[in-house]
């Protein structure tokens, strides 16, 4: 079937360019300097000029050309009916770990859509395995200096990859790294750890491989594989225990004392996740490297200690604000496994300074996915409603927004807040994943902080 030439418009913004132009909702751009466009990034390249001659197709079917004089990267003010400008890409692969194969019937379709297209690595900061993509789009990322590109490696032996990924071109792919690093575009990279797989020997070969990128390869994260109970007829997966975890540690610390000596960065970093079943100390601010891996669960812990207590040291210097009340604050805090231990401090913390905040944290059990499940942002309104029935709750229950659906008050199960709300009969708070935000929420000075949460994937959740 013929690719639909052109693209159409859902919105003008209001003052734009396109509305100079007399452009509407429902008009089609079909070519920028007489090129056709692929997708956005093909559109966002052309239009960077500071003279530019726009083909279009009104919705009454009339042809204009519009001759456009503008500041360099000005945009047009122009919204297409797809961000991406063209269908999504679906994923090929199957993965020996894939969260969307272990995930129970009967849910919204959405959570279905395994991605794995590039275009969403450089726009969302999403995962890619490279094998979706030719090389045409290897030539466009190097040509309109797209990066940095985030990549799901997993390993660099090139038959193993083939075999987590289930994909006999999935070791080729791995080539596209080199391409790209020959090109000078910054990438990140991501091991899904699984164990007796691509641990032990194997990681110590891919951490060395990858370090060769440097310093376009700027950070490389080792996650531990997450197992929902819905594994009938998949991949025989194991855990990791406390003695896994500590071996695993043991590999990434030594190579990030070495490569920072040689390189001054620790380039190799891993999940909150494995400190936590190693029953280690999270690693100080220092060693994160600036958080590039955080959206991987990498220093999201020690990042939400740091920014509480940066926070209170704030509130100490205008203790007016806060100083002299009066009224006590009596609230609680549901979240998953994962974080509670790490909340419980912080909260001891707060109410040790302000003595009228008394906050009850509960630790939800992740029944609907299976214990091994320990993340909040995995956590369904079923599961929180069942297990917080009865409780002493406070006047408000604080939830972080990785709870939600992206720009929405839904739970996964598609439970709402306004649900959750009249069954346990308490107002409840979306709390933004910052330090900062959960203080403030806690003190009651901002209110309810109800903005929504950001694109999260499976291996991207905040440990809050």
């Amino acid at each position: 079937m013929e690719r639909k030439k052109g693209h159409v418009i859902a919105a003008v913004e209001s003052g734009s360019i396109a509305q100079e132009m007399e452009l509407e909702p429902g008009d089609m751009i079909v070519a920028v300097n007489g090129q056709e466009m692929e997708d956005v990034f093909d559109y966002q390249f052309l239009i960077q000029d500071t003279y530019i001659e726009l083909s279009v197709k009104k919705a009454n079917q009339e042809e204009w050309i519009l001759e456009i004089e503008k500041d360099e990267e000005e945009d047009l003010g122009i919204t297409f009916e797809s961000s991406l400008m063209s269908d999504y890409k679906s994923c090929t692969n199957k993965c020996i770990f894939c969260f969307i194969d272990q995930m129970p019937p009967g849910m919204r379709e959405t959570l279905y859509f395994k991605d794995d297209d590039s275009r969403l690595s450089f726009l969302q900061g999403n995962y890619v395995t490279l094998t979706n993509m030719k090389e045409k789009d290897i030539d466009r990322i190097i040509r309109y200096k797209l990066a940095p590109i985030n990549i799901s490696v997993h390993t660099t032996n090139p038959e193993l990859r083939c075999r987590m990924l289930n994909n006999r071109f999935a070791g080729e792919s791995l080539k596209k790294i080199q391409r790209l690093y020959e090109a000078g575009i910054e990438m990140n990279g991501q091991i899904v750890l699984c164990k007796g797989v691509n641990d032990g020997e194997e990681l110590e070969r891919t951490i060395a491989d990858l370090a060769q990128y440097l310093p376009y390869m700027e950070s490389l994260s080792v996650v531990p594989v997450g197992l929902t109970k819905y594994r009938d007829g998949l991949y025989p997966l194991e855990p990791f225990g406390k003695e896994d975890a500590q071996a695993v540690l043991e590999i990434i610390e030594r190579w990030q004392k070495k490569l920072y000596q040689a390189h001054g960065t620790h380039f190799v970093q891993a999940s909150d996740e494995f400190y936590i079943l190693a029953e280690r100390e999270m690693p100080e601010a220092q060693r994160y490297d600036g958080y590039i891996q955080l959206e991987n669960g990498v220093g999201v812990v020690r990042l939400l200690l740091e920014e509480c207590e940066e926070e209170l040291r704030r509130l100490r210097s205008i203790s007016a604000v806060v100083g002299g009340k009066e009224v006590t604050r009596d609230l609680s805090l549901a979240t998953g496994k994962l974080a509670a231990p790490f909340l419980e401090k912080i909260c001891r913390q707060i109410q040790k300074e302000y003595p009228w905040v008394h906050v009850r944290i509960y630790t939800i059990v992740n029944q609907f996915f299976g214990e091994q499940i320990t993340v909040a942002g995995l956590i369904t309104g079923q599961d929180l409603v069942e297990q917080l029935k009865g409780k002493n709750l406070g006047s408000q229950l604080l939830l972080s927004s990785v709870m939600f659906r992206s720009g929405e008050e839904v739970f996964l199960d598609d439970m709402t807040r306004e649900d959750a709300q009249m069954a346990l009969q308490v107002p409840i708070s979306i709390v933004k994943s910052s330090g900062q935000d959960l203080v403030r929420a806690i003190l009651g000075l901002d209110g309810d902080r109800e903005e929504p949460t950001e694109h999260h994937q499976p291996y991207e959740l905040s440990a809050l």
